[in-house]
C-alpha cells in the first residue's frame, strides 16, 4: 500500500511538474495557413505538452490588431506585414522565419465547365467572357488580382462583373452556391473550400506568391515556447503537411 501510495504522488508530482512546464502560446495567423496549421497544431501540442490558442483572420485585419495594442505570442502573416509590425516595434526582428508560400489561382464550382486560363492571354480572354468574379477585397491575393487587372488593360470592362467578398471562406462560398463563376483566391485556400475545384494557378508570367513569416511578438509571455514553434514549423515534416494543403516551404 506504501509503495502504491508513494507512485500515485509521484506521479501526482510529475503531472503537476509538467503542467507547470506547459506553456499556453496565442497565435495570429493569416487564414491563408489555416488548413495547415490545424493539423500542425495538434502534433506540436502532443510533441511538447504546450496549448496553442489559434486566431485565424484575413491579414489585414490581424495587423491593424497588433497595431492596435492586441497581445500574442506568435504571427503568421505574409511577410511584408511582419517587416512594417517589426518596424513598428511590436514583433522581434530577430525571431521570424518563412515557413510557406502559396500561389494564387482561380475556382471554379465543383464539376463546373473548365475555361482555358494557363497563358496570359488566354486568362484574358476567360476573364472578359465571365459573368461574374468575386475575391476577398482586403486578402493579399485579393489585392494583388485587382492591380493585375489593371496592369492587363482590362480593369474598367470587370468592374461590373465583381462581387467582392470579405474573406477567401466566402468566396468559395459564392462559387459553390453558383452565385458568382470564378473565384480568386490562395490556390491553397481553393483546394478546402467545399463544392469548389481548382481552376488553376495564375500563369506564371503573372503569378505572385504569398510568403508567410512566422515571427515572435515583442510582448511575448513565452518567447521560448513561441520560438520553439516557429522550429517546429520550417521542419520538414511540417513541410511535407504544407505542400499537402497545397503551399510550399517559404
Amino acid at each position: 500500500m506504501k509503495t502504491l501510495l508513494t507512485a500515485v504522488v509521484g506521479l501526482t508530482v510529475l503531472s503537476a511538474a509538467a503542467s507547470l512546464r506547459a506553456a499556453e502560446i496565442k497565435v495570429l495567423a493569416s487564414n491563408g495557413v489555416r488548413e495547415a496549421l490545424h493539423e500542425l497544431a495538434s502534433a506540436f501540442e502532443r510533441d511538447t505538452g504546450n496549448k496553442l490558442v489559434i486566431g485565424f483572420g484575413l491579414a489585414a485585419a490581424l495587423k491593424r490588431r497588433i497595431g492596435a495594442g492586441e497581445a500574442f505570442d506568435l504571427a503568421i502573416l505574409p511577410a511584408a506585414a511582419i517587416d512594417d509590425l517589426v518596424k513598428q516595434g511590436k514583433m522581434d526582428a530577430g525571431a521570424r522565419a518563412p515557413i510557406a508560400r502559396s500561389s494564387v489561382g482561380i475556382g471554379i464550382i465543383k464539376g463546373g465547365r473548365r475555361p482555358d486560363i494557363r497563358t496570359p492571354r488566354a486568362l484574358k480572354r476567360t476573364l472578359l467572357a465571365a459573368d461574374s468574379i468575386t475575391w476577398a477585397k482586403e486578402g493579399q491575393s485579393g489585392v494583388y488580382f485587382a492591380g493585375l487587372l489593371e496592369r492587363i488593360g482590362i480593369a474598367e470592362q470587370m468592374k461590373p462583373k465583381i462581387v467582392h467578398a470579405t474573406s477567401g471562406v466566402e468566396v468559395g462560398q459564392l462559387v459553390a452556391g453558383g452565385q458568382v463563376q470564378l473565384g480568386v483566391i490562395l490556390v491553397n485556400e481553393l483546394m478546402a473550400a467545399p463544392g469548389v475545384e481548382v481552376l488553376g494557378p495564375l500563369p506564371r508570367e503573372l503569378q505572385k506568391y504569398t510568403v508567410f513569416h512566422a515571427g515572435v511578438g515583442v510582448g511575448s509571455k513565452d518567447s521560448s515556447a513561441a520560438k520553439a514553434l516557429i522550429k517546429f514549423l520550417t521542419t520538414p515534416a511540417a513541410g511535407a503537411v504544407f505542400k499537402s494543403k497545397g503551399q510550399e516551404m517559404g
